[in-house]
């Protein structure tokens, strides 16, 4: 059987959060558990992930308690006020802000 993952989508109201949750989708990954989380102005929403409707929480430090792998979109300042919180609880944070992208410390990853 294939491993299967707790994935959660910061950002996930945006544009690149709309695109990451599609491509999770399409791409078939294998999502045990999708959180989607945004600001407080966008909590509530509803969005569509495969056959199913979910909604939308509020970021906040206690949002990443069994949570294997964070996508974040939601800017520099959300990613550096959030990512400690993920990695304390195990979560792999894979951010496309630029929040990170002199820290020696931090893997830089690039596509393609």
């Amino acid at each position: 059987m294939e491993k299967q993952y707790n994935v959660a989508i910061l950002g996930a109201t945006g544009k690149v959060g709309q695109e990451l949750l599609r491509t999770l989708s399409e791409r078939n990954f294998p999502v045990k558990n999708l959180k989607l989380l945004a600001s407080s102005k966008s909590k509530d929403q509803t969005l569509k992930f495969k056959d199913e409707l979910l909604t939308v929480g509020e970021v906040n430090n206690n949002s990443f308690k069994d949570i294997d792998i964070v996508l974040a979109s939601s800017g520099e300042d959300i990613a550096k006020l959030y990512a400690k919180s993920a990695v304390h609880e195990g979560a792999c944070f894979i951010d496309n802000s630029n929040a990170f992208r002199m820290d020696t410390n931090v893997p830089l990853v690039i596509p393609g």
